[in-house]
């Protein structure tokens, strides 16, 4: 007889739920403790050192920068900032290039036509497309929606394209047997069949996102976290600069985990092969 987890859990006296939340919090933990190790090395070296301010600040002036900018309403200005434009740049991107990838992974004419500029233009894709952005859209939010847009655009489309492409011969000929019509064929077969390989190439293009947002905003706009940087750098403000890289690490890992990753997982798990993914 084969025990399953919830068999297992009790046996052992505790309930399925609660070895599970327990679990949960052992990789939390684990999680964490990288970061909780850099941070007593922090506060333990920097003033046994002497180091000072201008070079690298002290862990509780950091967080004395957190609670000023907070009070303030500046950090929520550059937070807010940078998250609408990565949140609109993203969404651009997704709306333009799931049905264009598509298009590609299903016409070998438009694939052939299009795969080298595809292939030429992943190596141009975010920052390298700064200065030209800031020509056509001017110093401001357009410029840094542009950049984003570029580095997912790509991602999508290309996961996309090999998505359609993985799609089982026998599921397109039992659609087309069945009289399915091309938008039948996109919504039914296309779109759930690369499900797994859009969500992989959104989670590699919101990485590309991020680091294009950051360099974007630290030329083409007067706020977001990115300038916030930039702006620190010049008045030798150490503790600003340590703490918007903090905050920018953070708000990735957030968005990695407890949004992108997920989403792959669950696509993954319901329209895709049995495959690992990393959470």
């Amino acid at each position: 007889m084969t025990m399953t987890a919830t068999d297992v859990a009790r046996v052992a006296g505790e309930s399925p739920l609660r070895g599970g939340a327990r679990s949960r919090a052992v990789d939390a933990a684990w999680f964490a403790s990288p970061f909780v190790l850099m941070a007593l090395l922090w506060v333990v070296i920097v003033p046994a050192a002497g180091v000072s301010s201008r070079v690298f600040p002290s862990l509780p002036a950091v967080a004395q920068t957190f609670g000023a900018m907070l009070l303030d309403g500046s950090l929520w200005t550059h937070v807010s900032a940078s998250l609408l434009r990565v949140l609109i740049g993203a969404a651009i991107a997704i709306a333009i290039g799931i049905p264009f990838g598509i298009l590609m992974g299903v016409s070998k004419a438009v694939s052939a036509f299009f795969a080298p500029l595809l292939r030429f233009s992943v190596a141009l894709a975010g920052i390298a497309w700064i200065p030209l952005a800031t020509l056509w859209f001017g110093y401001g939010d357009l410029a840094v929606i542009f950049v984003v847009f570029n580095a997912v655009f790509f991602a999508i489309v290309y996961n996309t394209m090999l998505g359609v492409r993985q799609v089982p011969t026998n599921v397109l000929r039992a659609a087309r047997s069945l009289g399915a019509k091309p938008w039948t064929m996109f919504w039914q077969v296309h779109l759930p069949g690369a499900a797994p390989s859009i969500a992989t190439g959104l989670r590699v293009g919101m990485g590309f996102a991020w680091r294009g947002l950051i360099a974007a905003e630290i030329i083409a706009t007067s706020a977001g976290m990115g300038y916030s940087l930039f702006l620190a750098r010049q008045y030798y403000e150490t503790d600003v600069i340590i703490l918007m890289m903090i905050l920018i690490g953070i708000l990735w890992l957030v968005m990695d985990r407890l949004i992108l990753a997920p989403v792959e997982w669950r696509t993954v798990k319901r329209w895709g092969a049995s495959r690992e993914v990393g959470i």
